[in-house]
């Protein structure tokens, strides 16, 4: 068990059965106030009724007690009941989800941890604690002073107004002048309702007066629920109050005496509880909580009046590259811009919720066919397509929409978020920007990637991704010189998954960081045996723009050349032009860092991005790679051929190392080796090996070379 003491007096107990995960929460929620965490599930109860805490956080499956298991006792203590229960979950099914809301959880963390989203939760928990405590003050604080009022002041700290049998006022006190805004003189013999103007508090249609009721009906009456009390100068109060009749000592009816209260500041209080609990605090808009209530509400409404719902969730492109290049800071800016421009979008008549930390969700309600969906989908992206300014910079945005229909492709609510979810991902798998509606095959696609991402959680995990390595090629000599390294994913059944599959898995998960780190260490030990054996190569690894854009990459890859000690001049790091599109200073600086190590750099795919010639004489590279699309067109399309003449003689200019990808046919090879070009890479003189295949290969033509 661990405590980490602070200032603030709230408390967050964490309880959690591995002790990564407690210190990755206890980072995000250090600040907010007093920690006690544990990992031994057993000792979770008592130590909790020791702590009192403000709100708890419980992962699901631990040994012992499950998180599900603590809930359920915790509920059952009428002096824990109301402490919030935050779930800590790598599930991410309905069955877990449903269960946790019944058991009376108010709020889910998913696995991995995201860091902000941790933190932004348990303190909007933690506010609402602290507001609830408040309204109790502020409740005890006005029950006191009643009493008190009550004993020395004849029960005159609420309004009190009594009435004659005609209705007309004979007398007030002070709490009543005050918020009717009528002096005793003023009131005095004044009709009650002229006196008290009471109506509806949401409709403003006026409400009969409970005195009058009480004279009516000889017995005590309430007001109506939601009055307000709107004084003679116009201002409005929130009021509850009850009415009796008065009798004289023979029993004849007298009169009656309504008693009031202002509950204005309760009223305000409880509907900001309410607001935080069902919206987003960052953008204002519903939350995932209140669009699911909203979206079965339309559901069950469409049953009887026989129209569609359309559910659309939308993500942000590329936004945790955004988020994590540029801060948390510019990311909330982004997200509240693309959320105002979503509003624009749907008009008044949608639902627009954020549902993630990047992800929002539009609800269409009694629609007729999909064509309302589909347009409203093509109003959100051209929306949100024009640049969003911020902070002096520039950024464009697109988003990916997935469409579920019910009752067309899903039964319940939580099926449309299913498939809405799996369109989605298949926009972005299919180039972003657009729009999918669900279908079977993305269903099965789904699946899929789900089982991919699953085995390449556990090659990071056991170190088990494969590196295979395309020879580079002196086109003069024919002798390897160098190789790129070709990162591999092996299935249980031996069969290779191409990096087209689960690398952008990896960009989107955030797993990118794990995938490079490993790929870069496998190929330092490479370099490093090469060195040992006498036989020193080259290697070139590709670098993702995530990788790019963290702050610390360059300290790391550092770290990896000192832990193999190998010679930096060995390695050299491709990036390609999309990696280069953030913040320019940013990335000249990143550069210039890995540059620093002794390391060379390349630009991979030249020609296929949106690189200005300002990139290649800012940034501090010393390779070109042609792309293969170019090379491979160069012998039956001169346009092809007129751009691989054009790089190179742009290479050679700038005094940049030249590399073309992509040599399949000796016509490729001539013609690269008459334009100036004489580094390469492709099928004609070999596919991508494994690792042993490639040392034969290598250390053959060393020998050859020797002899």
């Amino acid at each position: 068990m661990r405590s980490i003491m602070d200032d603030v007096k709230q408390k967050v107990f964490i309880v959690d059965d591995e002790p990564a995960n407690v210190l990755i929460i206890e980072t995000a929620v250090e600040t907010l106030g007093t920690v006690i965490s544990t990992s031994e599930s057993h000792r979770a109860i008592k130590l909790i009724e020791q702590h009192r805490p403000d709100v708890i956080l419980l992962d699901i499956n631990m040994p012992q007690l499950t998180g599900f298991d603590i809930c359920t006792i915790l509920k059952s203590d009428p002096s824990l009941k109301d402490t919030p229960v935050i779930f800590i979950t790598s599930f991410n099914d309905t069955e877990n989800e449903r269960k946790a809301l019944q058991l009376g959880a108010i709020d889910f963390i998913s696995k991995p941890v995201d860091v902000e989203l941790c933190r932004t939760r348990v303190k909007n928990q933690l506010l609402i604690q602290k507001q609830k405590r408040e309204v109790a003050r502020v409740n005890k604080k006005v029950s006191e002073e009643k009493e008190r009022l009550d004993i020395t002041l004849k029960s005159i700290a609420d309004g009190v107004v009594a009435i004659d049998v005609k209705g007309e006022v004979n007398y007030i006190n002070p709490v009543a002048q005050r918020l009717t805004g009528f002096s005793e003189a003023e009131a005095t013999g004044v009709h009650i309702d002229k006196v008290m103007q009471l109506a509806d508090a949401t409709t403003s249609e006026p409400l009969a007066n409970p005195a009058l009721f009480a004279l009516k009906l000889k017995h005590p009456v309430g007001m109506a629920y939601n009055a307000k009390l709107i004084s003679q100068h116009g201002k409005e109060f929130r009021v509850e109050d009850t009415a009796s009749p008065i009798y004289d000592d023979g029993g004849e009816l007298k009169g009656a005496v309504i008693v009031f209260q202002d509950v204005s500041e309760a009223v305000a209080m409880a509907v900001q509880m309410t607001h935080l609990t069902n919206h987003d605090q960052l953008t204002g808009l519903p939350n995932r909580l209140l669009l699911h209530d909203r979206l079965v509400q339309s559901i069950n409404r469409s049953r009887v009046v026989n129209k569609s719902v359309a559910l659309l969730l939308i993500d942000i492109d590329n936004f945790k590259y955004l988020n994590d290049g540029l801060g948390h800071e510019i990311g909330d800016a982004i997200i509240t811009s693309v959320a105002s421009r979503l509003q624009q979008a749907c008009g008044t008549s949608i639902t627009l919720a954020r549902v993630g930390g990047d992800e929002f969700a539009c609800l269409l309600v009694d629609i007729d066919s999909s064509f309302s969906a589909e347009s409203t989908a093509m109003a959100c992206l051209q929306h949100v397509r024009e640049p969003i300014h911020t902070a002096g910079h520039q950024h464009q945005v697109t988003l990916s929409i997935g469409i579920s229909l019910y009752p067309q492709d899903a039964s319940s609510a939580e099926e449309m978020m299913r498939h809405a979810d799996s369109a989605m991902y298949r926009s972005k798998s299919t180039g972003k920007d657009k729009f999918s509606f669900f279908s079977k095959d993305l269903h099965f696609a789904m699946q899929s990637r789900i089982k991919t991402e699953a085995k390449l959680r556990k090659a990071i995990k056991e170190n088990a991704l494969t590196l295979f390595y395309q020879p580079k090629y002196d086109l003069n000599t024919m002798q390897i010189i160098g190789a790129e390294c070709l990162v591999r994913l092996i299935d249980a059944d031996g069969s290779v998954i191409p990096p087209d599959e689960f690398v952008p898995i990896a960009e989107e998960t955030g797993l990118i960081h794990e995938l490079g780190a490993q790929v870069m260490r496998k190929a330092c030990d490479f370099i490093r045996s090469s060195e040992l054996n006498g036989r020193p190569i080259k290697l070139a690894v590709n670098v993702s723009a995530q990788q790019i854009a963290n702050q610390t990459f360059a300290d790391e890859v550092e770290d990896i050349i000192h832990q193999f000690e190998i010679d930096p001049s060995l390695l050299e790091l491709e990036v390609t032009e999309s990696a280069l599109m953030a913040d320019f200073e940013e990335i000249e600086d990143m550069l210039t860092a890995l540059k620093s190590l002794g390391l060379s750099l390349a630009l991979d795919d030249f020609g296929t991005g949106y690189s200005s010639l300002s990139y290649l004489r800012r940034f501090p590279l010393q390779v070109l790679k042609i792309d293969k699309s170019f090379v491979q067109d160069m012998d039956t399309d001169s346009q092809a051929f007129d751009i691989v003449n054009a790089i190179v003689r742009l290479a050679l200019s700038l005094n940049l190392e030249l590399v073309a990808e992509g040599i399949e046919t000796e016509q490729h090879l001539t013609a690269l080796k008459e334009l100036g070009c004489f580094i390469g890479q492709g099928y004609l003189m070999c596919r991508p090996l494994a690792e042993s295949a490639f040392l034969r290969k290598y250390l053959s033509e060393q020998s050859s070379e020797t002899v």
